[in-house]
């Protein structure tokens, strides 16, 4: 299980969280075929870094590829990667169910995660369905509702006074010697569990375009790998154009790759309603910057009232998503009216979150009153 570091190149034997040189690592490329299988980890078997534990699968993955309505309003073929009928409702279940796969079987007992939304959710989840103990950091702000949907799982959740902002880097070093495993949002497990978007996607449709909402850079880089490895393989052709998609109110990589750097720099006093990729400062953001790079990629940010439009419209059709998820509907919209993706391409949109959990900003239709006696008329 050899690990590469994608800016400076360091190789490592063995697994580890980040390179010396505090980038992320990745597992080197792998190649296969595919196999006959009812899941996407029995489908893709060769292209895993460790054998998924399916006895402990939730179903995660095989999410449905959904013919969007809004094709003909936008002029595209337009497809949404419905990510929010996970277990937990995002997209996250997919890398927590690979890392935990490995976690046991590396001799951990405990496992951790530093989040107060998703992931945190998925860690929780998981870890009770694996039989381990979790340790959730949360910021001391995160709201006792929201923790609600974490601690129902058992895990134990702790909320850290003090700068969130350094927590990531901190559980890595506590979990280091504490024997806790943490699974944060590039962990290279977590990643690779990300590749299977990419890898059914491409089983019904050769897409031209995808567009991924981006935080850390976890996902971007989890789909860019699956790709990569499916074209490496032989088994596509051509690799799409991946679109990073940030909202303007935090959006560190589009800033840094609009503005030439080959560095992100910290967002300070990010505003957005759009929360779950609202990361001032990603862990992963000079990896996702040095992909758009390397293969002419793109970044696109949206405005909160762009992505308020997007969430109604995707409600339109049946689909409630979080802000976050909305993005690629919003950014997409700007970038057929620019003319960057022309008429008629097929484009895919990953929808990452379901909208329950952020009812706060859903804005809903009207809602009438009505007495028994005259409902006749109100139903008119």
């Amino acid at each position: 299980m050899r690990l590469k570091c994608p800016i400076c190149g360091k190789v490592y034997e063995e697994p580890v969280q980040r390179c010396e040189c505090g980038e992320p690592v990745e597992f080197e490329l792998l190649k296969g075929e595919p196999y006959i299988g009812k899941s996407v980890w029995e489908r893709f078997y060769d292209f895993w870094p460790v054998e998924p534990a399916l006895e402990f699968s939730l179903g995660e993955g095989d999410t449905p590829l959904v013919k969007s309505k809004l094709s003909e309003e936008l002029g595209v073929r337009l497809y949404l990667k419905n990510e929010t009928v996970n277990p937990t409702w995002s997209f996250k279940d997919r890398g927590t169910f690979l890392a935990m796969s490995y976690a046991p079987k590396a001799g951990y007992k405990a496992v951790g995660t530093v989040s107060t939304g998703n992931m945190a959710a998925s860690v929780s989840a998981y870890a009770s369905r694996f039989g381990l103990d979790a340790k959730i950091l949360v910021s001391e702000s995160a709201s006792n509702e929201k923790l609600k949907a974490v601690s129902v799982y058992g895990g134990d959740v702790i909320r850290v006074k003090g700068d969130y902002g350094r927590l990531y880097f901190e559980s890595l070093k506590l979990g280091e010697s504490l024997g806790i495993y943490f699974i944060n949002s590039d962990n290279p497990f977590r990643v690779e569990g990300y590749k299977g978007i990419a890898f059914e996607i491409v089983e019904e449709v050769t897409p031209d375009y995808v567009l991924i909402p981006t935080s850390s850079g976890g996902l971007f880089r989890g789909v860019a790998k699956g790709f990569i490895e499916l074209k490496e393989s032989g088994l596509i052709e051509e690799l799409p154009t991946l679109v990073a998609v940030q909202a303007e109110g935090c959006s560190p990589i589009c800033r840094a790759f609009e503005e030439g750097k080959e560095r992100i720099e910290r967002f300070e006093n990010p505003k957005t309603i759009a929360k779950a990729i609202a990361n001032p400062y990603p862990p992963s953001g000079n990896a996702v910057l040095k992909l758009m790079r390397d293969f002419g990629w793109l970044c696109a940010a949206v405005s909160d009232d762009e992505i308020v439009e997007a969430q109604k419209k995707l409600a339109g059709e049946g689909l409630f998503v979080q802000p976050a998820s909305a993005t690629g509907i919003a950014a997409l919209k700007k970038l057929v009216e620019s003319g960057v993706i022309p008429e008629g391409a097929k484009v895919v949109s990953i929808l990452t979150g379901s909208g329950l959990k952020t009812l706060s900003h859903a804005e809903g239709g009207r809602i009438r009153e009505c007495p028994l006696e005259g409902l006749e008329n109100c139903l008119r």
